[in-house]
């Protein structure tokens, strides 16, 4: 049943950077888009890109601050991307559209931390469904032309082991009764795996690939913003001097190794042929078909995809409600 979703052998690990999954690859005359890709995981993975050849357009919601990040990185412009308004994200697109450039990679980087209490987008939405997952789709959508007239692209969702806490919750996916943040995090980053699955079935045809990707956790991101001290030294991800932890075997990396997946599934060759799947650590995850409960409170919690991410039947159908939800 999970043809694809198997290993490769890509002869990368966990500890692998991204500098080391770009070695010899040159993006010379590469068109890439990088939503958030001025701090953290996506900062490492702008910078990366960039040192391999290519031109980086970073979308970011404060653009004098993400241009200060990105100073000294080449080939590298800033356009304002607020994910959780709608004007914003087809003002984005207009404009690279009106450029005239073909977009080889789109990497859909940029997510919110956990907001402890229901938070909602321009439109009403719940916030990280909205942002990590929503704007993402209308974005993406937005940009198909260009991705079409580079005649070979991929687009890469930001994931997360965090998908095996919650599937789409189909009845109530904006939390209108009873918000939990960690369901609302995990229905957002099912649906960037779905969403991925969709998109390379729909668009493999005009040459556009669809991947998503768990990055590992990260230590000092601005996704772990919302968790106090005490909770990321008991989770392990800080030491008692209060120096993020780097254990890759544990799935706990820093920035560089972080954004080494997501650019193995912008760039890899041996991705040339497939797509439409979940990677971990520079590889095809496996699936774990029979998972147990996963909290969010585990020290180690295990990152394969399951099932319920990548079902084709889902995917379909997350794809039509987005369809009838960004057009409100």
């Amino acid at each position: 049943m999970y043809v694809k979703q198997q290993p490769l052998g890509s002869g990368f690990t966990a500890a692998s950077t991204a500098d080391e999954v770009l070695a010899g690859i040159d993006l010379n005359g590469i068109n890439i888009v990088v939503t958030g890709g001025h701090a953290g995981i996506g900062l490492e993975t702008t910078r990366a890109l960039s040192k391999a050849g290519a031109s980086v357009v970073v979308g970011a919601r404060r653009p004098g601050r993400a241009a200060a990040a990105l100073a000294g990185i080449e080939r590298v412009e800033v356009g304002p991307l607020d994910l959780a308004h709608p004007a914003s994200i087809d003002a984005f697109t207009a404009r690279y559209a009106g450029s005239g450039r073909p977009l080889h990679i789109l990497i859909n980087n940029a997510g919110v931390p956990l907001h402890e209490t229901l938070t909602l987008d321009a439109r009403g939405y719940e916030a990280q469904f909205a942002t990590n997952y929503l704007g993402h789709f209308q974005l993406t959508l937005g940009l198909l032309a260009s991705l079409r007239a580079a005649h070979g692209a991929r687009v890469v969702n930001l994931s997360s082991g965090g998908h095996r806490i919650s599937g789409i919750r189909w009845n109530d996916v904006h939390f209108t009764t009873g918000y939990q943040s960690l369901l609302a995090y995990g229905q957002s980053k099912t649906a960037a795996i779905l969403f991925a699955v969709e998109l390379d079935r729909r668009w493999a045809r005009d040459g556009v690939r669809g991947y998503a990707v768990h990055p590992g956790i990260v230590p000092g991101t601005s996704l772990n913003s919302s968790v106090g001290e005490e909770q990321l030294r008991a989770a392990g991800l800080i030491d008692e001097d209060g120096q993020p932890v780097v254990a890759p075997d544990r799935g706990i990396k820093n920035a560089r190794q972080g954004a080494a997946t997501t650019v193995f599934a912008a760039t890899s060759p041996l991705l040339d042929e497939i797509g439409g799947v979940y990677l971990m650590d520079n590889d095809v995850s496996v699936v774990d078909e029979n998972p147990e409960p996963v909290t969010g409170a585990e020290q180690d919690p295990p990152a394969e995809v399951v099932p319920h991410a990548i079902d084709p039947r889902s995917a379909e159908r997350l794809w039509e409600l987005s369809e009838e939800l960004i057009t409100v």
